[in-house]
């Protein structure tokens, strides 16, 4: 796995040593928006960086409160993942996907879907742009190396917004009607063949029932 929790925390964990209470609120604040995690995910990775050898505790406080470090081989194992394991971008998109089909359904429907998704990256890139002018980022390097990933988001949801209003244009140009045109007809001539089948059906079954025994 390219990207994992693991990596995550360890990465959290490099530049200082937190709690888990610390780390979910960091998380929360910059990780979240590319990788999600649960406070259960990220406390039970902890357990498990812990029996790897990878983190350890370094302070108890009050309440049960532990502090967390990496040790050398964490940081061994984060570097090994940052040079050495090849990254895998995302490989299958659910809605990009769709508007292969998107012949299938009226130029109203297709219109009415691309803009949906011109909608929800305008949305995602204001709530980028809210975070990246919230004031998080200051010196410490989360901040620094976060604020740089923030604006590839800023960059995509910027990029997907003008596609999607685009894409929704071409679908009144000549070459697509005539695709849907085209889409139409073979699809009547389709349902006009199994009808026809069927039928052969119907009759070659009521033949054989009422043939003599």
């Amino acid at each position: 796995m390219a990207m994992s929790l693991r990596h995550a925390v360890l990465g959290l964990l490099a530049e200082s040593p937190a709690s888990g209470y610390d780390l979910m609120k960091t998380f929360d604040a910059s990780l979240a928006h590319v990788w999600p995690a649960t406070q259960s995910q990220v406390y039970g990775e902890l357990n498990k960086l812990t029996v790897a050898g990878l983190i350890e505790v370094a302070s108890h406080g009050p309440r049960g409160r532990k502090e967390y470090a990496i040790t050398k081989a964490g940081r061994a194992e984060l570097h090994h993942w940052l040079t050495e394991v090849e990254p895998v971008g995302p490989q299958r998109h659910d809605g990009l996907l769709r508007v292969f089909f998107l012949g299938v359904l009226s130029s109203l429907e297709a219109r009415t879907y691309l803009l949906q998704q011109a909608e929800r990256s305008a949305r995602a890139h204001a709530g980028y742009r809210k975070l990246a002018d919230a004031g998080y980022w200051e010196e410490e390097m989360i901040a620094v190396y976060g604020r740089i990933a923030l604006e590839f988001g800023l960059r995509q949801t910027a990029m997907v917004e003008e596609w999607a209003n685009w894409a929704a244009s071409e679908i009144n140009s000549d070459l697509a009607r005539q695709a849907a045109e085209s889409f139409r007809e073979q699809e009547v001539e389709q349902g006009a063949e199994q009808e026809v089948k069927q039928k052969g059906e119907q009759g070659a079954e009521q033949a054989e029932t009422q043939a003599p025994g």
